[in-house]
């Protein structure tokens, strides 16, 4: 018996949710196989730890494991994305590895367990949070407690646009930059634009949700990293998106329309074009599925 699992591509932060907030794409992603062994085995694509303790998927996998009391599962990892992107790639892997085990012994935990177990895989190269990890499990838009509770929020309709440059922005490095301490103002208004951004959500206020997207803590340090990635923020913004920013550590940037948004990922492309970096575009609308069996 094996079981073969895709886990979408994200984008986290969502401009003051730094760590909170996370957003599932459609397109690329992982896929794990999965079927039982006597051991954790892993089978990863070259410029991949095969080693399945120094692999998020991997050690989400042995987690699920630990706390079913099951022997083992053999891995088959295939990569969708690069790493580095800030789409995360650590934590597609880590939630395709715990959806494809749990579902080959029989569905013993549930959504939220397998959350904790991918949490563990991501923690190997990012940190114990989870925003990236929750959309890839649950799909749509979610805010994630301190807990790691897990609250999905209603997205209006809308078109998220994604800009990948070719430019590598390791996630150990994005949050070496991040200060360690935040002036008493700027915490009051990012948490009033986290309020005002969950609001905007929920009663489809789409200009609300512009304002309430933006962020004076962690993003303009990042965007120092990303050559062109404050130019391309600015482009989509002219391009007529009503929000932008970067994707989790970035290098990549996102964008959100109603309209345009061939012209958008077109004008954010030419952004870094200008700073010497070629770049993917894409688009999907939203809200869009997390992980699921294929």
């Amino acid at each position: 018996m094996e079981v073969t699992v895709f886990a979408p591509a994200t984008v986290s932060n969502l401009g003051p949710g730094f760590d909170v907030l996370g957003l599932a794409l459609e397109g690329p992603g992982d896929r794990v196989t999965a079927r039982l062994a006597d051991a954790l085995y892993l089978d990863a694509p070259d410029g991949v730890p095969s080693d399945p303790l120094k692999n998020t998927a991997g050690v989400a996998a042995q987690e699920v494991l630990r706390r079913t009391g099951a022997a083992g599962v053999h891995l088959t990892l295939h990569k969708g994305m690069a790493v580095g992107t800030g789409l995360g790639s650590s934590a597609a892997s880590a939630v395709a590895a715990a959806v494809a085990t749990n579902h080959l012994l029989g569905h013993p935990l549930s959504q939220a367990e397998l959350l904790e177990c991918a949490v563990e895989g991501e923690a190997l190269v990012s940190g114990r949070h989870a925003d990236n990890v929750a959309p890839c499990l649950y799909g749509g838009l979610v805010l994630v407690r301190h807990d790691f509770q897990v609250l999905q929020l209603p997205l209006p309709e809308m078109t998220v646009v994604t800009v990948t440059p070719d430019f590598e922005l390791p996630t150990k490095r994005a949050r070496e930059v991040l200060p360690r301490q935040v002036p008493l103002a700027a915490m009051v208004r990012t948490a009033s634009d986290i309020g005002s951004l969950v609001h905007a959500c929920h009663v489809g206020d789409l200009p609300l949700l512009g304002r309430a997207l933006h962020d004076e803590v962690v993003t303009p340090v990042r965007s120092k990293l990303i050559p062109g990635g404050p130019q391309a923020i600015a482009a989509a913004r002219h391009a007529g998106a009503f929000a932008a920013s970067i994707s989790g550590a970035g290098p990549t940037c996102f964008a959100l329309t109603t309209a345009h948004a061939d012209a958008i990922g077109q004008a954010m492309a030419q952004a870094f074009a200008a700073a010497g970096l070629s770049s993917t575009a894409r688009h999907c609308r939203l809200p869009q599925p997390g992980a699921r069996v294929l």
